[in-house]
């Protein structure tokens, strides 16, 4: 276990006595005190579940100061220590004496956790700092000191402050002085600039909002705005029904001379109905709701200051208009939320009677979160430059839908979704379809559409076309002017990682500040991790970005912050997407080994083609297909891929940024398809891809407020390999993804081309290997065709970026 805390802001001796002040730990009286009765003062506040001088004796009883006394008998009798105001700030962050940590070895473990303490304690004005800082660590339990205490309501006394006095910040951040039992739930119909149903009307769009009541007494408060296309329900039995066969063979593609410019998508010209007649004004909703399908990094947030909006566009339930997958008026849709929420666009109270109802409780400063989908809009509304959007937090999302659902000329499923795309997304989500009386009105305009995207999508050949182009939010980076945060699984097979690495290079060139989230998961949140304090890292982002508080969040918050795959509970910082000297190191093909130089011409070559049996088993079990690609025993795939091992290494090596590969290769006929896995081979515990859960409903968002799971990545038992990132190609596809080459059989052509990008910690004594195979039986269509390629390996290489650690 260990303590990694990013958000944690050092403050000065006069500061920590103004916020001690502010949240009622300090008065003039308490600072008269001597060190030991200020010393239970701060446990008196602390402990506020004890409401009598009887059970506070209690509660001090069951601390432990010393090996031989509590910490009641110890200041009965001797004054305050160092040694013993962190024995007891340990128990009080929930570590337990002998299991988590000895006193004897007391800062040792300290250290070792990477929990912060101070070097003396000599006086008051020591006690002071080293308290303050207390409040700000984060304990066992995944919050901080002052988090656990507002779980118990410590500031349940600060509800009733005046509206001036709000937000509270402690430490840069906004703490949770709001009362979540009278948040105020309503909704509005927000008018767009699009007639997606085409029915002669500009598509209304429900938004759910959830505001603090204090806004109804004249404060204004940010938006953390949650574009959701699930947020209404989905259709999963009538998506299922459309899902693709992917037991289909790989088709040959006619060879074209296409460049970007014959495919590039150009926005039609639109003529819009007109806007409503608005018919009266007021300020209060007509229409209120339950519980949202809500994201928790927002529930944390409705305790400390924000509202909550969702919205999830057109074609979802109570919207109007239709899904459509990742196109340019699905991010209209996502925008006009923001233009409500900034003063720039009009919203009604219903859907018929066009009374108008502005965001008058919004201060006009709006962040969008979510993960996936949701990330994945945020993404395009900051692509847009939209007024009022000051940052996003966009996780696990998707920069080029391209990118999701293909891979250099071929079609290419999300992991573990074969059979997937575009239209089987807005089928799902066209959640519409739940009200029937409504879906009578659209029914045959979206089947008429759909069957649109499905022909434009075009799984027949892959290849990158208009349809993706337009929904491509890379081609409009330049107009991002809004902060971003992104955070991304680096063993997301959903999403993949080139989605987010690519977002993260465009961004580079632009004057915004970034910062980047890099764990060792799949397509998941980790604002409840045990191990790093992501959710305080927001705090202070948006805090600063939302409300514009300087707490310097920009220089304080690393600007990449990355999970190590080689250990638990470890993140390193970094300056960019590399460590700081990295450098590119060229393998080549040899036999079965990666070699720094290749001196024996010969050719290799394996056959696509299972026996029928394998091919089913293997398709069910992706698992067992896997293990079988990578392993050296004997099985089904010997003769179905290569395998090429450096020697084992010398030094830790880490790798990072894309692996590029030179082949030179042939196929049996006038097509083919390869895919290659970067692999770790060596026995080792490693890191599993879904994180344990800790503690059911540990995490409290405030008092009496939204729990969540505590979770944290575990080590697993030892394995013999783990893959580090993978790619496929369409050997047609050797220039561009939009541009058909030919391909004569058994005719060898050399090509280049990038794998996913990584960030990854081999270790000493492992090797570094390289597989080639043609079927994905997670990604790729399943022909299981007798296809035979062969590679010269005098002219194929690996480059790879990494540096040797000591």
């Amino acid at each position: 276990m260990k303590i990694n805390q990013f958000a944690h802001l050092q403050v000065d001796h006069q500061q920590k006595i103004n916020e001690l002040q502010k949240i009622n730990f300090l008065d003039a009286d308490s600072r008269a005190l001597p060190l030991n009765d200020l010393y239970l003062h701060f446990l008196r506040c602390a402990l506020i579940e004890a409401q009598s001088s009887s059970t506070f004796d209690q509660k001090l009883h069951a601390l432990l100061a010393t090996p031989d006394q509590d910490l009641k008998d110890y200041l009965d009798h001797q004054q305050l220590t160092l040694e013993v105001f962190y024995t007891v700030a340990m128990q009080l962050l929930g570590f337990e004496v002998n299991d988590d940590f000895e006193i004897d070895h007391l800062f040792e473990k300290m250290d070792e956790l990477h929990l912060f303490h101070h070097a003396q304690l000599n006086d008051i004005d020591d006690l002071i700092d080293a308290w303050y800082d207390l409040l700000c660590t984060h304990g066992k339990g995944g919050r901080t000191y002052l988090d656990l205490l507002a779980a118990k309501g410590y500031f349940k006394p600060f509800w009733n402050l005046p509206v001036e006095q709000k937000p509270l910040i402690f430490n840069g951040k906004t703490q949770p002085v709001f009362d979540t039992s009278k948040l105020i739930r309503e909704v509005v119909y927000v008018e767009s600039s699009l007639d997606t149903d085409h029915d002669g009307k500009r598509d209304l769009l429900k938004a759910e909002i959830i505001r603090p009541a204090e806004t109804n007494d004249g404060l204004k408060v940010p938006a953390l705005y949650t574009a959701s296309p699930y947020n209404q329900g989905t259709n999963d039995h009538a998506a299922d029904k459309l899902m693709h066969n992917v037991d289909v063979l790989l088709k040959h593609k006619q060879p074209n001379n296409n460049t970007y410019e014959d495919i590039e998508f150009h926005e039609p010209a639109v003529e819009l109905p007109p806007a409503r007649q608005v018919q009266g004004e007021t300020q209060t909703a007509e229409e209120t709701f339950g519980h949202a399908k809500a994201v928790t990094l927002n529930d944390y947030f409705l305790a400390r200051g924000y509202a909550a909006v969702y919205a999830a566009g057109i074609g979802t339930m109570d919207s109007d208009g239709e899904r459509t997958c990742g196109s340019k008026e699905e991010t209209e849709s996502t925008i006009a939320i923001i233009e409500w929420l900034a003063g720039n666009r009009r919203a009604f109270t219903n859907k018929t009677d066009n009374i108008e109802i502005k965001a008058w409780w919004c201060n006009g400063s709006v962040a969008m979160t979510g993960k996936s989908y949701l990330g994945t809009l945020a993404t395009a509304a900051a692509t847009t430059g939209v007024d009022g959007l000051k940052t996003i937090i966009s996780e696990a999302a998707i920069s080029s839908w391209y990118d999701y659902y293909r891979d250099g000329g071929l079609v290419i499923a999300p992991g573990g979704f074969p059979g997937e795309d575009a239209d089987i997304l807005a089928e799902e989500c066209f959640s519409r379809q739940k009200q029937a009386g409504d879906y009578l009105k659209c029914k045959d305009q979206f089947n008429h559409d759909l069957a649109e995207i499905t022909a434009d999508q075009d799984r027949t050949t892959g290849d990158y076309n208009s349809f993706w182009d337009a929904r491509n939010y890379l081609k409009d980076v330049e107009n991002i002017k809004c902060d971003v945060v992104m955070v991304h699984g680096l063993n997301d097979w959903n999403v993949k990682p080139r989605n987010v690495y690519n977002l993260y290079r465009e961004l580079d060139k632009l004057p915004v500040v970034k910062k980047l989230f890099l764990h060792q998961g799949q397509h998941i949140y980790i604002n409840n991790f045990q191990s790093i304090d992501f959710t305080d890292m927001m705090n202070l982002w948006l805090a600063n970005k939302l409300y514009g508080i300087e707490n310097h969040a920009n220089d304080f918050l690393p600007d990449v912050c990355v999970q190590d795959n080689s250990c638990e509970s470890t993140w390193h910082s970094f300056d960019g997407w590399h460590t700081a000297n990295p450098e590119t190191h060229q393998f080549g093909f040899e036999n079965e080994q990666l070699v720094d130089h290749a001196t024996a011409p010969a050719v290799k070559s394996f056959n696509d083609q299972l026996e029928q049996a394998a091919f089913d088993q293997y398709k069910k079990n992706w698992n067992q297909w896997r293990a079988d690609l990578l392993s050296d025993e004997k099985n089904a795939l010997n003769n179905n891929r290569l395998i090429f091992k450096t020697e084992k290494l010398q030094h830790d090596i880490y790798l990072q940024g894309c692996p590029h590969i030179k082949l030179d290769v042939a196929s049996s006929v006038d097509k083919g398809m390869l895919s290659f896995m970067l692999v770790d081979f060596g026995m080792a515990k490693r890191l599993g891809e879904v994180p344990a859960t800790l503690d059911l409903k540990a995490l409290d968002a405030g008092y009496q407020w939204r729990p969540d799971d505590l979770k944290e990545f575990k080590l697993g038992k030892p394995t013999p390999w783990k893959m580090i990132t993978k790619g496929h190609i369409n050997l047609q596809n050797r220039e561009h993804p939009w541009k058909t080459d030919e391909l004569v059989p058994k005719t060898f052509y050399q090509f280049e081309l990038d794998l996913q990008p990584m960030f990854y910690h081999l270790l000493k004594g492992h090797q570094l290997g390289l597989v080639i195979y043609s079927t994905d039986m997670e990604m790729t269509v399943r022909g299981n065709e007798d296809i035979t390629y062969s590679l010269q390996l005098e002219n194929c290489e690996l480059n790879v970026d990494y540096e040797e650690l000591n």
